[in-house]
């Protein structure tokens, strides 16, 4: 075996800032002739080079069946480069360096012979590139394979446990959703992670976590002092969630009839959303500082279960034909791969209760869904009405109550809305808004959710991935109401496309005299 040679310098990576520094490390993406490698992650690698965030010390393997070789992988990725970076054109330079450094090995995820290979080609990374046995192993496949990837990465010798040597190699195991289809499925995939890798090595990705208002959600609460104070029962009247997409289900009827909304959104993007708006601070900005939080967020959630509970709490939708921005579409049983009596969930409503001081009393309500009247991810603190209406005479004294509203996508910001007088010698009142907006305030595009993610992967932050019993508890959350639903005793509402959602979810939080925001 050749001799292994430090990290070459790399002009076009000086500069990086040391807080985000990577450890030389070889990434090996498994599923790489997978959709998700084009569109995400290899343009994120690329994201990452071009702002001078990755180690001089780098290499990319993709590991998939399909027939490719290093130069027609490397080639491809290139035009998903093209097409996928929000970065354009291509910067030559970055990318040449880039490529000189992206192999790949075909095989079967059961095959020992493949691992072989790849261990061959990490090794001669390590000898000609300097990567010194750093390891981070990207599995976008389904979780039936995450299971036999483990197995043979730890008979290959390529997936050692974490020392406290920071000078040995690592290994990290990033590991994508959908993590289980049920409570007892993901205990049984994190039995069977836990049963090779330590913890410390597994990385569940959630992307929402990744995106820039998400993170700063956290620093509104924590880093402020005038907003901490004001985020509790006391002062808020009710909390919105809302994920909607005017998309349908763009071609994947086979994976929405075996998943559903509810499975596809709800039990991990949203529920996240959740943990963030109703935490308690951590003891330390670190992951289980955080993570402890969020878990206890999850277990003080009032289970939502039996079928009178679950039909006065949850709602499940399913679009119908209609209109979207002017096109006709088809309805969800019309779509390619679905079946004519389908009673798959493309809209879910839930009316969430905290069992904890800080939220006692407040309803937490979640709406998410396709087809809906646009592209929204938006949480919405409703505070309480004034205890004594002082302007009771003037006009447009029926302003609502003040409203924050954190925008995760589109158009990334942060709304405080609230009453002021209209100039003029009468006293008359409008609602109008403070709206700090990432594009203006930065001046230029928020990163990509999995830039940040890869990152902090490769780097053994884990703030932003969930840990085994989170992801336990957000499944154990969904489970009941799925169980109800799928015994056919709570009905399916349809709804128009296009529009925002069933008549029942707007029911859901009218029997609490309020309504939806409309985004």
């Amino acid at each position: 075996m050749p001799e292994t040679l430090p990290p070459p310098e790399n002009p076009l990576r000086a500069g990086m800032a040391s807080d985000l520094a990577v450890d030389p490390c070889v990434l090996v993406i498994f599923g790489a002739s997978g959709d998700l490698t084009g569109r995400k992650l290899v343009p994120g690698i690329y994201n990452l080079a071009r702002n001078r965030l990755l180690p001089s010390a780098f290499g990319l393997v993709g590991f998939a069946r399909r027939a490719l070789g290093g130069d027609g992988f490397a080639a491809k990725m290139r035009d998903a480069v093209a097409t996928h970076s929000r970065h354009k054109p291509i910067d030559a330079r970055v990318w040449d360096d880039l490529a000189s450094g992206i192999d790949y090995v075909q095989g079967s995820f059961d095959d020992p012979e493949a691992y072989q290979r790849l261990a061959e080609r990490l090794a001669r990374f390590d000898a000609e590139r300097g990567t010194a046995g750093g390891r981070t192993f990207y599995l976008a496949v389904p979780p039936g394979d995450m299971r036999t990837i483990v197995r043979q990465l730890k008979a290959a010798g390529l997936c050692d446990p974490p020392s406290s040597d920071p000078s040995r190699p690592y290994a990290r195991v990033v590991v994508e959703k959908p993590f289980g289809t049920d409570l007892e499925s993901a205990r049984e995939l994190n039995r069977a992670l836990l049963g090779e890798l330590d913890e410390r090595q597994i990385f569940r990705i959630d992307h929402y976590l990744g995106k820039e208002t998400v993170q700063n959600l956290l620093v509104l609460r924590f880093g402020n002092t005038i907003f901490e104070p004001l985020w509790n029962r006391d002062h808020v009247s009710h909390v919105e969630i809302t994920v909607a997409e005017h998309i349908g289900i763009e071609g994947r009827g086979k994976f929405y009839e075996a998943t559903g909304l509810m499975r596809d959104i709800v039990q991990n993007h949203a529920l996240q959303l959740f943990c963030l708006v109703a935490m308690e601070p951590p003891v330390a900005w670190d992951a289980d500082g955080v993570r402890d939080e969020k878990v206890k967020a999850l277990r003080a959630l009032r289970p939502i279960r039996g079928r009178d509970t679950v039909a006065a709490q949850a709602v499940r939708g399913q679009y119908a034909a209609g209109t979207v921005r002017g096109d006709a579409v088809p309805a969800y049983r019309d779509e390619p791969d679905v079946a004519r009596d389908s009673s798959v969930e493309t809209f879910t409503a839930l009316s969430m209760h905290v069992d904890n001081w800080r939220w006692a009393g407040v309803p937490f309500y979640l709406r998410a869904g396709k087809r809906l009247g646009k592209r929204v991810t938006e949480i919405a603190l409703h505070f309480r009405p004034l205890p004594h209406p002082l302007f009771r005479g003037a006009a447009g004294a029926t302003a609502q109550p003040n409203t924050l509203y954190c925008r995760i996508q589109p158009d990334e910001g942060i709304a405080l809305r609230f009453a002021t007088k209209i100039p003029g010698q009468a006293i008359a009142l409008r609602e109008v808004a403070m709206d700090f907006s990432y594009g203006e305030a930065f001046g230029h595009e928020t990163p990509e959710a999995y830039e940040r993610l890869l990152l902090d992967a490769m780097r053994g932050e884990a703030t932003l991935f969930t840990r085994h019993d989170e992801v336990e508890a957000q499944w154990a959350y969904v489970d009941p109401i799925m169980r109800e639903w799928s015994n056919g005793t709570v009905p399916l509402a349809l709804y128009e496309s296009g529009s925002w959602g069933p008549a029942e979810a707007h029911a859901l939080v009218g029997r609490d005299g309020v309504a939806w925001s409309r985004p």
